[in-house]
This record gives structure tokens, C-alpha cells and sequence, in this order.
């Protein structure tokens, strides 16, 4: 009997022990488990974050270009100075068109253009469209690069025989600077310029401003719209669009006809389209230094 009973004792003792060494290893497993789990989901959320700042900080051209809303931008005896900056932008290294203008229209370039502008002189656009003349200053001080940006393209002929194919009575938005598509899917000039003067506010965009649109940071190329209504200021309003609101550079101011702009942004074909009852066209855009 005693025999008996520490042989049951001895097994008893072993069962134990052997339950004892599955519950550690079971333990163990589910750990390892855990930390493989946790690894994958914290490499996973490093992934999403890290697509996220790369998609924020890359550079989507004009393909799709939004426009104003988030939810639908050397002549002669001017400095050579391919390298000049403004803060953090800084210019291309693209010829400058002739300060005259050209014989035939330039619409596609290698590399945004170098400082083609004197930022001490005034620049003024007269924009001649189907509706009447609009003439702009535009603004060598806190945007010179999206200035002469703009510049060298209408002294290339880039915005002639455009059309303003974007407008919004409630708004006053016109939109133009498309000459490959006439839309806003337009791909642009072939290259992008520097974010400038960020961010705008609710005052910039006031009646008879012209700014760039965009299709996020960094992606202003060519295409521009003019504001002709007060409530063209929610650009500017983050509680109206967003962490998109007063990223839209404003270059320049109408200095004369702002009752065109008026006339062409009433020509919406019905409240909320945002297209022009008929066709609106910019015949040309002549550059005048000062």
C-alpha cells in the first residue's frame, strides 16, 4: 500500500510538473504572439504615416489641378540669377521669353523660369478677353517668384487663345491658364513652382485679386483664377474648406475692370455648375514694366 501510494504521489507530482511546463509554454507562445502582433501593427501605422507625409510633400504637377476650391498653380537688362531666392523658394533654370513677346505661342518648358523680373520695378498684366480688358498689378514683393512666373508665360504667348473655362456667380471664380485641355485637368507647363506668401486670409481674397490654383503643395504651374464677389473670401476661411483654406497664392490686384470680371464670373450656365454659359476667351496678355 505505502508503495501504491508514492507511486501516486510520484505521478500526481509529474502531472503537476508537466502541467505547470504547458501552461509556462502556452504563456510563452501567446507573448511572442502579442509582441509579433504588436510589431506588425506599429510597422503598419509607420507605413500609413510615412505615405501620408510623402503624399503631402510630393509634387502632383497640373494633371488634375483643382482649382480655387480644395474639393474640386533673363529680359532684357534683368539680372541672370538662375540661383536667387525668396526665404525657402527659389527660382527655375529656364530661358526667359523676350520681353517683347514671341512669334509663336510657347506652351511646354524644361524647368520653370529663372528670375526674368527686376522685383524693384512694377509689372502690370493687361488681359484682353472676348468679355473686355482687365488690367492687373501683380505683386513683386511678397510673390515674386509666382509673378515672374506669370510674366514669362504671357510673354510666351501661353495664355493667348485661352479660355476662362471655369466660373462661379455666388463666388466671382474665374479660371483660366489651360491651353492643352481648356479645363482643369490641364498637365501645364511642364513643371511646378514654390509655395509663396503662406497662408492667405479671408481679406487677400477680395474682389479683383488673381491667385494660383493648385492641386495641393507645390503644384502651381499655370493655371490662375481671378475673384470678383466678396464671397470669393472663403478661400481664405479654414472653417469653410479646410486645411486647404489660404493656400491659393494671390499675385496680383485688378487695378481696372473689375466690372468685366463681374460680368464674365455671372455667366455661370446654372447655380453651382461652374461653367460659362458661352465660351469666354483671353486673346492676349500684354506684360508692362515700370
Amino acid at each position: 500500500m505505502g508503495t501504491d501510494k508514492r507511486d501516486r504521489q510520484k505521478a500526481n507530482k509529474a502531472a503537476k510538473l508537466e502541467a505547470e511546463r504547458a501552461a509556462a509554454a502556452k504563456a510563452k507562445r501567446n507573448a511572442t504572439i502579442r509582441t509579433v502582433v504588436i510589431a506588425g501593427v506599429l510597422l503598419v501605422a509607420a507605413m500609413l504615416i510615412f505615405g501620408a507625409l510623402a503624399g503631402c510633400s510630393s509634387s502632383a504637377g497640373e494633371g488634375g489641378e483643382g482649382g480655387a476650391k480644395a474639393t474640386t498653380t533673363a529680359a532684357d537688362g534683368a539680372a541672370d540669377d538662375s540661383s536667387a531666392s525668396d526665404g525657402e523658394a527659389s527660382y527655375g533654370t529656364g530661358e526667359c521669353a523676350p520681353a517683347d513677346g514671341v512669334d509663336e505661342p510657347v506652351l511646354t518648358f524644361d524647368d520653370a523660369p529663372k528670375r526674368c523680373i527686376d522685383p524693384a520695378k512694377t509689372y502690370t498684366a493687361t488681359i484682353e478677353t472676348t468679355e473686355g480688358t482687365v488690367v492687373v498689378e501683380l505683386d513683386t514683393t511678397k510673390t515674386p517668384i509666382t509673378t515672374n512666373n506669370f510674366v514669362n508665360l504671357a510673354r510666351s504667348g501661353y495664355f493667348d487663345g485661352t479660355d476662362l473655362f471655369r466660373t462661379e456667380a455666388e463666388t466671382g471664380i474665374i479660371q483660366g491658364g489651360s491651353p492643352h485641355t481648356q479645363d482643369n485637368l490641364d498637365k501645364g507647363p511642364g513643371y511646378s513652382i514654390p509655395d509663396e506668401g503662406m497662408p492667405f486670409t479671408t481679406e487677400d481674397y477680395k474682389p479683383g485679386v488673381i491667385a494660383m490654383a493648385n492641386a495641393g503643395p507645390g503644384t502651381a504651374g499655370s493655371q490662375f483664377f481671378f475673384v470678383s464677389q466678396e464671397k470669393g473670401s472663403y478661400l481664405g476661411d479654414a472653417a469653410a474648406i479646410g486645411p486647404s483654406a489660404g493656400l491659393y497664392a494671390v499675385f496680383g490686384q485688378t487695378t481696372k475692370g473689375l466690372d468685366v470680371l463681374q460680368k464674365i464670373s455671372d455667366l455661370e450656365s446654372a447655380p453651382g455648375s461652374s461653367t460659362p454659359s458661352k465660351q469666354v476667351t483671353i486673346e492676349k496678355v500684354t506684360i508692362t514694366e515700370s
